[in-house]
């Protein structure tokens, strides 16, 4: 029998939906596959009303009126509906940034192709339907894209929109040709839909077109922006992103700053360590030689990176690569009884066009209503009009090492796995809803354990590679902090992340766009990582004190940065893991009072 809470969250989700189509659509709800949200004025109102309404229904509820589970969803949704009014009254973010309008777009089309949820021809008819209602959408946007208050749209967010576009335009002719191709096997119901679908296509290169112009000629031309939010507003969205208030951009940013010199004490240790196998006959620089002890120190880091860069695929064998060590990343973890693998079907392919501003590797995992549908490990290729000085400082940055690590970091025990373990649990709240901080923060995390169990322990390169690519995560709140509240420059940035994090600069000149296009995500890699650390050294620590080891909590020591805590009295890392990714994807803060009960 269900309770009072569920069927409120049942109405919740059901106008939810209704109002936010495209957000069903990625859930695996598709009542509303051929719609797009009302993006007027009016429809904006509608939206903050459902907002305000049921955020004071759930605050309704209780503590003595719920189960544990439901005191989670009802904290969680108050939350989660607390950020949804503050991006439609105050970031505003359809005003000032024309990539959201991207990502509308392509975020409406692309699921209705890419998942077999339904039969093609139930999925095309939804696709013909979005794609007859894009000039609507496209008239919003050109009403809408005037800037807020005294944020002006972004020339930055702009000319990336302009660049990202034409991946809208090519998901109208992918429809077509599998519209096609499905004909040419004879099926009736694509036949039928087939003009209807080409009429649809034409409508929507018309209206795309017109949006293209917008952008390139009265857009561009009086942007005055340039996306940074500047440090109240950037405190605010923080706030809402980490759903953590004690937590604040100074707080972090002094974290960020200390944990920086601990791993970059770490990297020199190990380089110090290597240098004779991967600089042999090289007598590596002293503190006269280099100017400083610390130049030294850099250099010697940086010369063992340089030699273990230059081992990479070429660029069309980048999926090749990813999809050998996957194979080879779930035989250790099966082999160490690490943690349960998923059947779930997992992709691994390039980039859709539209979403490749981003650049880089993501996991793009269907929405916990579509049961049985891939999850897309994808990879962005290097694009064309890169030199090739600058494409081979890409393949530099993503050698071999870092490839293994990117497929554990997004595939397994990563985001595709957290997925499928969180598209498992009862809770469709929890799935829906899910928390950026928990995602990034396990892939990160989980990395970390795979190192400490001793994956590649044969590789003192592919440790040395990891503590790199920890220090990235550190190094993305930074400047994702300094960026947006404190005005840190492009130079600024790329010399952080090319001379102090040791990355290459044609990554770093990505990663600084990056943070000038998003804001508080490339946080969430280091806060979400040291929150399950504080998690499970405070599980640990239980464990030991419940085990009777003489030692009690002190049976868990002090770690060098994060991690290699050893083995643990009563500690089990598989059943840790499991239990940490079988609750759906809360915050931190509810994973933590869920398990430390």
């Amino acid at each position: 029998m269900r309770t009072p809470f569920a069927t409120t969250v049942d109405a919740f989700l059901a106008e939810y939906f209704r109002l936010l189509p495209v957000h069903a659509t990625a859930a695996g709800n598709h009542e509303h596959d051929a719609r797009w949200p009302d993006l007027t004025a009016a429809g904006r109102a509608e939206r903050l009303a459902l907002f305000d309404r049921w955020k004071a229904t759930f605050a309704s509820f209780g503590d003595a009126q719920l189960e544990p589970d439901e005191r989670t969803d009802r904290d969680l949704l108050i939350a989660e509906l607390d950020a949804a009014g503050f991006d439609e009254t105050v970031l505003r973010t359809e005003t000032w940034d024309p990539l959201e309008w991207v990502y509308l777009m392509g975020g409406g089309i692309f699921p209705l192709l890419a998942r077999d949820f339904a039969p093609l021809p139930d999925r095309l008819e939804s696709v013909a339907g979005r794609l007859e209602s894009l000039p609507a959408v496209v008239a919003a946007a050109r009403e809408v894209l005037v800037g807020h208050g005294d944020r002006p749209v972004s020339r930055f967010h702009a000319e990336t929109a302009l660049k990202q576009l034409p991946g809208v335009v090519e998901l109208a002719d992918q429809a077509l040709a599998a519209a096609d191709d499905q004909a040419a096997g004879a099926d009736p119901p694509v036949a039928a839909l087939r003009p209807r679908l080409a009429a649809a296509a034409d409508t929507a290169r018309e209206a795309l077109a017109e949006f293209e112009r917008h952008l390139r000629d009265d857009v561009l031309p009086t942007a005055g922006g340039e996306g940074r939010l500047g440090p109240d507003l950037f405190a605010a969205k923080l706030r809402r992103t980490l759903r953590n208030p004690n937590l604040t951009p100074d707080l972090l940013l002094a974290a960020a700053e200390r944990d920086y010199a601990a791993v970059r004490a770490e990297l020199v240790r190990l380089a110090r360590e290597a240098w004779p196998a991967w600089r042999s006959g090289e007598s590596p620089p002293t503190p006269e030689s280099a100017g400083s002890p610390e130049a030294a120190e850099s250099a010697i880091v940086r010369g063992v990176l340089d030699a273990v860069a230059a081992e990479h695929q070429q660029a069309a064998n980048l999926l090749d690569f990813c999809s050998a060590e996957l194979s080879r990343i779930e035989t250790f973890c099966r082999d160490r009884d690490l943690i349960g693998l998923a059947d779930e079907p997992l992709e691994i392919r390039w980039t859709p066009v539209y979403l490749r501003a981003f650049g880089g590797a993501m996991l793009d995992a269907p929405g916990p209503l579509d049961k049985g549908q891939k999850s897309f490990f994808s990879i962005t290729p290097i694009p064309d009009e890169w030199s090739a000085e600058q494409a081979e400082s890409y393949l530099r940055e993503d050698n071999d090492r870092m490839l293994r690590l990117l497929t554990i970091h997004e595939a397994v025990p990563g985001h595709y796995l957290q997925g499928a373990y969180a598209n498992r649990h009862p809770s469709i709240v929890r799935s829906v809803f899910w928390s950026g901080v928990f995602a990034e923060g396990w892939a990160v995390y989980v990395t970390q354990v795979m190192m400490d169990a001793g994956y590649g322990a044969d590789d003192p390169a592919l440790l040395l590679t990891h503590w790199k690519f920890y220090l990235r995560a550190i190094t993305n709140a930074i400047i994702d902090i300094r960026i947006h509240a404190l005005g840190m420059t492009e130079e600024e940035a790329v010399q952080l992340m090319v001379d102090g994090g040791f990355q290459e600069e044609a990554e770093a000149r990505n990663k600084y766009e990056r943070a000038r296009l998003t804001s508080t995500q490339l946080s969430t890699y280091y806060v979400g990582s040291l929150e399950f650390w504080d998690l499970e050294r405070e599980v640990r620590r239980r464990a030991a004190a419940a085990s009777g080891d003489p030692r009690g909590e002190a049976a868990v020591p002090e770690p060098r940065v994060v991690g290699g805590y050893g083995d643990t009295p009563g500690f089990v890392y598989r059943r840790h893991l499991e239990a940490c990714i079988s609750h759906g994807s809360p915050s931190l803060p509810l994973l933590r009072r869920t398990l430390l009960v």
